[in-house]
């Protein structure tokens, strides 16, 4: 896997806008942080764009990023948000100046697109990390803009976390792709469809109904998505909804299932995705998971 270059003070990183609209007053804080850090921020043309849900139209959002996917300049890319509408325009993004000038694509959520498809497309790495719409509106640090800001400038990324009730014991090594559980589901089949084969999947949601988690846990099984895993990390599965008659499992419990038949190591509880704690992780990175009894470790 290509690993773009880490980031120096005074490098440009731009701030895009692939999904729904962000208003300044959510932006505003990133940009004060991500100066604080040294960097010189530019911003996408459709940055503040509104159209209907959208930060403008499909093209607006498709000039944004393509202006600075061209500008060789620009080192790093955060998406402003999540929401919906990278899908719509990742067709039309052409990813040649990303090939010849490597940089970091970061967020988490609807960006999953983004991860996936540079993933499978381009073999580059990628930051799922915290976004500006999550920045803190004091403009304090907390943990995820702190791990963005060590996986941005090249400082070791190591985590350890208490083992969940639901995990499976073991060590892996493997290249970490993955991202939110209802993109992947969507992307099966199509250009952005990920290779999980030897790879170290991670999967976090939000705000699903618990049949749904079912449905797309038994589809990657059945697509063999989840069979030659070298593991598996669950981060976020918080919000869940439910029908009347209830399903009668936890999210957690629907994939621990899906996964039973298997005997690599699984992760529940790894503080990364719709979460206040969302830790950075550097997708494309080969790295090292080790789940015991008491404590689980993630290096980079």
């Amino acid at each position: 896997m290509i690993a773009p270059p880490y980031l120096q003070p005074g490098d440009k990183i731009a701030i895009a806008a692939t999904a729904r609209k962000i208003s300044w007053q959510e932006v505003q804080p990133a940009i004060n942080m991500l100066s604080k850090w040294g960097l010189d921020v530019c911003l996408a043309s459709n940055l503040v764009g509104n159209c209907h849900q959208f930060a403008g139209t499909d093209r607006q959002r498709t000039i944004g990023l393509q202006e600075c996917l061209d500008y060789p300049e620009i080192k790093a890319i955060i998406c402003a948000r999540g929401g919906y509408g990278t899908v719509r325009i990742i067709d039309t993004i052409d990813f040649t100046p990303l090939r010849k000038n490597p940089k970091w694509i970061i967020g988490y959520s609807d960006v999953t697109v983004l991860h996936s498809h540079i993933h499978t497309n381009l073999e580059m790495e990628t930051l799922h990390a915290t976004m500006p719409v999550n920045f803190p509106s004091d403009g304090s640090e907390n943990e995820s803009t702190e791990t963005l800001r060590k996986a941005l400038f090249g400082e070791k990324l190591s985590y350890s976390i208490k083992t969940g009730s639901l995990s499976r014991q073991g060590k892996a090594t493997g290249i970490l792709t993955g991202g939110n559980l209802s993109i992947i589901y969507s992307l099966l089949g199509s250009p952005s469809d990920i290779d999980t084969e030897g790879k170290i999947l991670f999967i976090e949601d939000l705000d699903e109904y618990l049949y749904h988690i079912d449905r797309m846990m038994m589809n990657l099984k059945r697509n063999g998505k989840l069979a030659h895993l070298a593991a598996l990390i669950v981060g976020g599965m918080n919000k869940m909804n439910d029908n009347t008659i209830p399903f009668g499992k936890t999210a957690e419990e629907i994939i621990a299932e899906a996964v039973s038949g298997y005997s690599y190591p699984v992760c529940f509880g790894f503080p990364a995705g719709h979460l206040d704690n969302n830790l950075a992780l550097i997708l494309g990175h080969n790295i090292r998971l080790a789940v015991d009894e008491q404590q689980t470790t993630v290096e980079f």
